[in-house]
């Protein structure tokens, strides 16, 4: 094991370990919280999630043990999480973490939750089921493009952000508009970043013919491993096929299968097929992230370790 490393910035630092998934990011935090004196910091939407073990690829019991881990296992499989609720939780366990003279290494692939952490996000005001399932009605009789149309009139500011097929965001955005009457552009405007730490992003970018190999691979493992029998008892201990947590790759599948509608096989060739278009989504996301230095080995190789250490001695950073 290399030796622990003498790391004395003026301000605290925060490793972000960033990446599409199967790239071996959890891997590589593990390896490095103990050379660096670090803490593990979940940044994946569902894996905050209890119960979701297998179809999520959450660390294992064993590694949490070993290493402090933060953030897993925090939320019932139905429960809703905003990216603002995660922005205001993870802030404080950082700061937390740094109190203590430890590094936060916050590992994850939701890209959203990163921004919120980094760059901050407001936190808007509640659901409205109410608003919400007449904006949905609203597009399925009229369309998306309908809603879209409506989004730019009210708010042209987020009608340019906001993608004319992101019928999730443009929801929300009106939602808040006939809520509180204010415009979610103007809102977004008082983000606020995270400030007092010294914040090193580094991002895998493994080979996409590599990274589509593990993909494959790991997607069989999810389903030798109990997906389906996980995906089971899930329904059986009541929570519906449409729950949050449901929203990992492999679990609609799984439940596809229980219901006779897909054989294990498809289910498998399906869950492959789609996690390999997230992890391109993933990857498009974080290209636009700033002031990533990126790292081109899976997570568990070696050369990743050295890598990191190398980028963290030299101080590949950006202070906030």
């Amino acid at each position: 094991m290399p030796k622990k490393e003498n790391l004395s910035p003026q301000k605290p630092r925060l490793i972000a370990i960033l990446g599409p998934t199967a790239s071996g990011k959890s891997s590589l935090a593990f390896q490095a919280a103990p050379i660096l004196g670090g803490e593990i910091v979940n940044c994946d939407a569902l894996q905050l999630h209890r119960a979701l073990e297998i179809g999520t690829a959450k660390p294992s019991h064993e590694q949490r043990e070993q290493i402090p881990h933060h953030l897993y296992d925090v939320l019932e499989p139905d429960q809703y999480f905003s990216a603002g609720n995660y922005m205001i939780r993870a802030r404080k366990v950082c700061r937390e973490i740094a109190s203590r003279r430890r590094i936060p290494i916050v590992v994850g692939g939701t890209g959203l939750y990163f921004k919120a952490l980094l760059e901050g996000i407001f936190v808007g005001p509640g659901r409205s089921d109410v608003t919400r399932d007449r904006l949905r009605e609203v597009a399925r009789k009229k369309g998306t493009e309908y809603l879209y149309g409506l989004l730019k009139r009210k708010d042209p500011e987020a009608g340019k952000r906001i993608k004319g097929g992101d019928l999730i965001r443009i929801i929300r955005a009106l939602e808040i508009y006939f809520t509180t009457g204010e415009r979610i552009s103007d809102l977004q405007s008082q983000r606020v970043p995270l400030k007092g730490f010294s914040i090193l992003r580094i991002g895998l970018n493994v080979p996409r013919s590599i990274l589509y190999d593990r993909i494959n691979r790991r997607v069989a493992e999810m389903f030798d491993r109990g997906l389906i029998e996980e995906t089971q008892k899930l329904l059986a201990n009541g929570y519906g096929s449409d729950c949050k947590g449901f929203e990992a790759l492999g679990y609609r599948q799984a439940v596809a299968v229980l219901r006779g509608e897909l054989t294990r096989e498809i289910a498998i060739e399906l869950t492959q097929r789609d996690t390999r278009r997230y992890a391109k989504r993933q990857m498009t996301w974080f290209k636009r992230e700033p002031e990533v230095c990126w790292i081109s080995d899976p997570g568990e190789d070696r050369l990743a370790l050295e890598k990191l250490l190398q980028l963290v001695q030299r101080g590949c950073e950006a202070s906030s």
